[in-house]
């Protein structure tokens, strides 16, 4: 691995040979233990390539997102036969599906969708307005930043979870576009989260629909056919969990604290206690909560257990001001 280390072009061309080899392997062999033993050699570099950054945890974080947590997850699927990804697809499609946080948008509307929410879907595209939005809202940030320690704790973390917002925000559907460029569709990645109406709402249909994509059919549907919902709810943000603190990992190279895991599986227990209450609401015959009421109180719930479990283990012993400085040097120096 010692010639992949700090050459992004190195990394870039081998996980596309890997993505090139997982096609023709799947093609070659049916869904199956056959097809996962073939697969495996590209799930270990996926894991592997993004430790091969040293001068950068930013890039180091995310490479581990797009390969080491969603790539592996859509391997494993095609493994089995499911998932984003199938022999089928062009090389082209395949390979962006592959290495790119990305779900290629089916032609035929899913249960339940009406005509008028495709056409809906397929109208959507990135905003250059509401790309240079996020992006001056980044810069002002790392602005602000220089006066972090000026700054109240929750203040600070509440400019985090904006700064997580607008930069996913930007980054995805940039990414998406890109994929349009080439002749592809891809769903949307946000649907403004921030107007979420229940936790499940924010976590299950508006926040990074991408991991929702990828957790559903390989965890969330096997569990629940065999337990129910409650508990495939609990699978599900309980690798969500694990896999955060796996990005963690990649991105500080510090031993995880379980903090990451602790704020999914309480989120988890939260949408499972939440559906019921929602439901025996509803059996008494009383009216839903007002929609901003409601919407409040998600972003209460979900900034709350942020800054007691979320935020920490990306912000001790300094590693936030690690990050944000080569932010800014990115960024700010570039403009």
């Amino acid at each position: 691995m010692e010639f992949l280390r700090d050459s992004v072009p190195m990394v870039s061309l081998a996980v596309t040979a890997a993505a090139l080899y997982s096609r023709a392997a799947s093609s070659r062999f049916r869904p199956g233990l056959l097809r996962f033993a073939a697969l495996l050699p590209v799930v270990v570099l996926f894991v592997a390539a993004p430790l091969a950054f040293t001068f950068s945890r930013n890039v180091r974080g995310m490479t581990g997102f797009f390969f080491g947590w969603l790539g592996v997850f859509k391997l494993l699927l095609l493994a089995a036969g499911r998932g984003p990804l199938e022999p089928t697809l062009p090389v082209l499609p395949f390979v962006f599906t592959a290495l790119l946080p990305v779900k290629l948008k089916r032609q035929e509307p899913r249960r339940g969708e009406t005509g008028a929410e495709v056409a809906k879907t397929k109208s959507r595209s990135v905003s250059l307005v509401s790309s240079a939005v996020k992006l001056a809202i980044i810069a002002g940030l790392l602005k602000v930043y220089q006066f972090k320690h000026q700054l109240h704790l929750y203040v600070r973390l509440a400019l985090y979870g904006i700064h997580i917002y607008c930069f996913f925000d930007l980054l995805l559907p940039c990414i998406a576009a890109a994929g349009q460029v080439l002749g592809m569709e891809m769903e949307p990645q946000f649907d403004e989260p921030y107007l979420a109406s229940s936790l499940r709402d924010f976590w299950g249909r508006r926040w990074n629909l991408m991991v929702s994509a990828i957790l559903r059919p390989s965890v969330y549907d096997p569990v629940r056919a065999r337990a129910g919902k409650a508990a495939a709810a609990m699978a599900t943000f309980l690798v969500s969990g694990l896999m955060h603190e796996a990005m963690v990992y990649y991105n500080n190279l510090q031993p995880p604290s379980g903090e990451m895991l602790a704020f999914f599986l309480l989120h988890g227990a939260c949408c499972v206690a939440e559906e019921l209450c929602v439901r025996r609401w509803a059996a008494r015959g009383w009216p839903p909560l007002p929609r901003p009421v409601a919407t409040l109180l998600v972003a209460v719930a979900v900034s709350g257990t942020a800054f007691w479990l979320f935020f920490p283990p990306l912000c001790r012993d300094g590693r936030d001001d690690k990050i944000l400085e080569e932010w800014a040097r990115k960024l700010l120096g570039s403009v």
